[in-house]
């Protein structure tokens, strides 16, 4: 049983079927039906104009910084978010854009939190011209960032004259939990990133999603970043395939993980590390008096369980489509014993 990440997910043979029946074409040169396709779905999934295919979630994340700042640019972002935490300062490696991460309680930031953080035009400055949010929130345990404040942050960006863009590589996962429509979570960004390797269980990709304006010129980022694939459509269709028959069963993973998070608040010496567990990760805090993180994964791999240890006392779990509930009964159970 892997619970490490759900990008560890498998393609069905139904989607392995249908990637090998895909038409293909030259999606360089804009020819790949099946590419297209997936690009309008997505496009209109989301509420906005146009979408491009590209391979991974951090080359949609560093094309949409590049969409809205240059060399000497800044955006401000939260400061566990993936953009800054894990995408190796990328924006800084590719663009020469800073960053000025935000500590927020709860990953929700606020208009208050703001204050002073704008810089303007001023020679010894650089230029803040972006907001990024994650939703939902990886180093949170999968939070679902509250509609509400994240409506009233991009208001408040936009009143400054910041772009807006999300990393919603789980934005999928969001829709299911809050119940509100993937249009409706996308309606305050600019851009937005969206990931098809996770929770939806496609071998590869994501999109970008923005104006047809903002996607002319991803089109032109992603040749420079070497993304620019020919018959694509095979990826494209693994894509095409979980929207159509992955998207509504993620209930089942947030159901799942839900079993998890309230086993380990009843196991000793586990607790859950947010204070609730929405969709499907689990962030654990391990008591030391147990040992380590790594000393508890280590134990459930023994059992069979492969976790990851995040930092000393810190372990995820993250449940998807490769994880049945009955695997998972059989984790909740572990989780009292090792």
């Amino acid at each position: 049983m892997d619970l490490r990440s759900d990008t560890l997910t498998k393609p069905t043979d139904a989607m392995r079927q249908a990637m090998a029946a895909a038409p293909v074409g030259d999606d360089v040169f804009g020819e790949d039906p099946t590419v297209n396709r997936l690009e309008e779905r997505v496009a209109a999934m989301l509420g906005k104009e146009a979408a491009l295919f590209v391979p991974s979630g951090t080359m949609g994340n560093q094309i949409g910084v590049r969409l809205h700042c240059a060399g000497g640019d800044e955006m401000l972002c939260e400061a566990d978010c993936h953009i800054y935490q894990y995408e190796q300062a990328a924006y800084a490696q590719l663009w020469g854009v800073a960053c000025q991460p935000i500590p927020a309680p709860g990953g929700m930031l606020t208009p208050e939190l703001f204050d002073g953080r704008v810089r303007g035009d001023d020679i010894h400055f650089p230029r803040t011209r972006l907001l990024c949010l994650e939703n939902t929130h990886n180093r949170l345990g999968g939070a679902v960032l509250p509609h509400e404040g994240v409506e009233a942050v991009c208001e408040w960006a936009a009143s400054q004259g910041l772009a807006r863009h999300l990393d919603g590589a789980r934005l999928w996962n969001a829709a299911i939990a809050s119940g509100r429509s993937l249009a409706e979570l996308a309606a305050p960004f600019d851009t937005l990133s969206v990931c098809f390797s996770k929770g939806l269980g496609a071998p590869a990709g994501s999109a970008v999603v923005g104006t047809r304006e903002h996607i002319a010129r991803a089109r032109r980022h992603r040749k420079a970043m070497g993304g620019g694939m020919r018959q694509a459509g095979i990826l494209a269709a693994g894509a095409l395939f979980a929207l159509e028959n992955h998207l509504e069963r993620m209930a089942d993973d947030h159901a799942n993980a839900r079993l998890l998070a309230e086993a380990a608040n009843d196991a000793p010496h586990l607790s859950l590390f947010a204070t609730r567990c929405e969709t499907n990760i689990v962030m654990l805090q391990v008591d030391p008096a147990a040992g380590t993180a790594a000393d508890i994964a280590g134990r459930l791999h023994d059992a069979g369980v492969q976790v990851l240890a995040l930092g000393k006392q810190k372990l995820r779990l993250v449940t998807h489509l490769g994880v049945s509930r009955e695997e998972c009964e059989r984790v909740a159970e572990l989780l009292h014993t090792v």
